[in-house]
């Protein structure tokens, strides 16, 4: 169930973790999702560590870039040209942060920041294809916007990306998104309190996020949604120990 050889282009098809300590966030999540672990030297003196569900790369996690640097999530969607994709977002009124650069042979990939402040990058693919397993327990399942201006963030994806928005509920507001056919992730407001900057929240799949709630303290993360009831399923937002913010989803998953 999931698994994949490939993602068409405007697909989410990669999570990675930046990480103030990348032992503990190895401990936390291997002990909440079961994965296992797979150290790759990179060419800065790094480690890229690939994060494997049955053999299968499903995310990963490196140290932080700098000091200072919070710990978080980052969200990739694929792109038939990694220059052709941060030029599309320039072009929409986004921010390219980091220009195409080669990914050893991996793949080609940039950093890019939508105009109401959320970061997510494009991935070109070559001889990574991103996850190899989604929607599933223990695979990124879901890719969700929390934005502080949705009407801006549509016109701006719709642009870039020629996704499709569709309103899935007006209490609270909340929208699917499309990539031609396909639910490709999804959109909601901030709260008007100004606690956080637009964001693209990765959700892993989960057998019952009700019992993850508990292994979530136990491994010294915390829940910051409590389980809840949602179209389809139920999930929960967490923090894990390093401060980076993470959600969980159990119900229905799509092929």
């Amino acid at each position: 169930m999931g698994e994949r050889t490939e993602h068409p282009p405007g697909t989410f098809s990669w999570a990675d973790l930046s990480s103030t300590d990348t032992d503990g966030a190895k401990a936390f999540y291997t002990g909440l999702f079961g994965w296992d672990t797979e150290d790759n030297p990179i060419p800065d003196g790094g480690v890229y560590t690939m994060l494997l569900k049955g053999g299968k790369p499903v995310a990963a996690l490196s140290a932080t870039m700098s000091e200072g640097q919070p710990s978080v999530w980052n969200s990739y969607v694929t792109v038939e040209s990694a220059d052709d994709g941060a030029a599309a977002v320039a072009e929409q009124g986004g921010t390219v942060v980091m220009e195409a650069f080669d990914v050893m042979d991996v793949g080609r990939m940039a950093v890019v920041q939508d105009p109401t402040g959320a970061f997510l990058s494009v991935w070109e693919p070559r001889t990574s294809i991103g996850a190899e397993r989604v929607n599933e327990p223990g695979a990124m399942t879901l890719n969700q916007l929390n934005t502080s201006d949705p009407e801006r963030a549509q016109e701006f994806y719709a642009g870039a990306f020629g996704w499709r928005f569709e309103s899935v509920s007006d209490d609270p507001p909340y929208w699917g998104i499309y990539n031609g056919d396909r639910l490709n992730g999804g959109m909601m407001p901030l709260p008007d309190d100004g606690g956080a900057p637009s964001h693209w929240l990765v959700y892993f799949g989960s057998d019952d996020v009700d019992a993850d709630a508990g292994r979530i303290a136990e491994l010294g993360g915390q829940v910051m949604v409590e389980p809840m009831d949602v179209p389809g399923g139920r999930i929960l937002v967490a923090m894990d120990p390093q401060g980076a913010v993470v959600g969980l989803f159990s119900g229905r998953f799509d092929d």
